[in-house]
C-alpha cells in the first residue's frame, strides 16, 4: 500500500536542501494542525510508518513517522525530497455548473484522473446559480474537494479551482489556449481524432445538464473553440469532463 499523502505549508519543506538523494537524511519536518489531527487521530499513524507530506505545487518529502505527540501532531523523519514538473501540455475543464452536489463529483473525479485546472462556469443553462455567501461556500466545497481528493490519489501537484467565469471570461480562456474544445454531442469530429498539441494548453468546456445554447456555442466558435463529439453516448455534465480527460491523458503521452 502507498503511503498516505498529508498537505503542509511550502514554507516546511523549502527549507529541505536537494543533494545525491534529494533532500538531507532525517530532516525532521512537523505537520500539526488540522493535518496533523487527521494523520493520528483518524489515520493512526504510528513511528516506524511511512507518509509523504506535500505542498501541493509539486514538491513532496517522502519519509516515515518519527514521533508521535498528542493528538493532532507528529514529526516526520525525511529521506528524499522529489520534485514533480509542472505537467505539458496542461489540461483545463471549464465546469458548468452542475445541480447539487454533481459538482463535487466532478472535481473529485477530474483530480483523481489528473486534471490540471478546474473552472466553474455560470452558464446560461444552469439550475444552480452562485451568489453571495452561497456562492462562496460553493466554490469553498469545490476547492476543500480537489485538496481532498488530490491527497487521496497521492499527487504532489493539486489541481487549481478558478473563481466562478462567465461565458465571456471563459472565451477569453479558450481564445489563449493551444487547444479548445467544447464537448457537444452533436460536434462533426471525435474529440478522439482531434489534432492535438505537443505542449501549452488544452481547454475543455463541459455545459450544463441543458446543454450550451446556440449562443454559447456561437461565443466560443469565435473564440477557436469548436464542438467535439466524446462518444456514442451522452455522458452527465458530472462525468464527461472525467472522461475527456482520461482520453486527453492518455493520446498526449501523460499517462505513458
Amino acid at each position: 500500500m502507498t503511503a498516505p499523502v498529508f498537505l503542509v505549508d511550502g514554507e516546511r519543506l523549502s527549507g529541505l536542501s536537494g543533494d545525491a538523494a534529494g533532500a538531507r537524511p532525517g530532516r525532521l519536518v512537523t505537520l500539526d494542525g488540522q493535518e496533523g489531527r487527521h494523520a493520528v487521530a483518524v489515520r493512526r499513524l504510528r513511528v516506524g510508518e511511512e507518509i509523504v507530506l506535500t505542498d501541493g505545487a509539486g514538491t513532496g518529502a517522502y519519509g516515515t513517522v518519527a514521533a508521535v505527540e498528542g493528538k493532532d501532531r507528529l514529526d516526520v523523519a525525511v529521506a528524499e525530497l522529489r520534485t514533480q514538473a509542472p505537467p505539458n501540455p496542461r489540461i483545463t475543464v471549464v465546469q458548468a455548473l452542475p445541480k447539487g452536489d454533481r459538482g463535487e463529483l466532478a472535481v473529485e473525479t477530474m483530480t483523481e484522473t489528473g486534471v490540471d485546472a478546474v473552472v466553474p462556469w455560470a452558464a446560461a443553462r444552469c439550475v444552480t446559480q452562485w451568489k453571495g455567501e452561497r456562492g462562496l461556500k460553493a466554490l469553498g466545497k469545490w476547492r476543500a474537494t480537489a485538496r481532498e481528493a488530490g491527497k487521496q490519489s497521492r499527487r504532489l501537484r493539486f489541481p487549481d479551482v478558478t473563481d466562478l467565469m462567465s461565458t465571456r471570461q471563459v472565451a477569453r480562456l479558450l481564445a489563449s489556449a493551444s487547444f479548445a474544445a467544447v464537448l457537444h454531442e452533436e460536434g462533426s469530429e471525435p474529440l478522439a481524432s482531434a489534432e492535438l498539441p505537443a505542449g501549452g494548453d488544452i481547454v475543455l468546456v463541459v455545459g450544463p445538464e441543458g446543454g450550451v445554447s446556440p449562443e454559447e456555442l456561437a461565443v466560443f466558435a469565435e473564440a477557436g473553440a469548436k464542438p467535439y463529439r466524446l462518444g456514442p453516448t451522452v455522458l452527465r455534465t458530472s462525468t464527461a469532463g472525467t472522461a475527456a480527460s482520461a482520453l486527453l491523458l492518455g493520446r498526449t503521452g501523460r499517462w505513458g
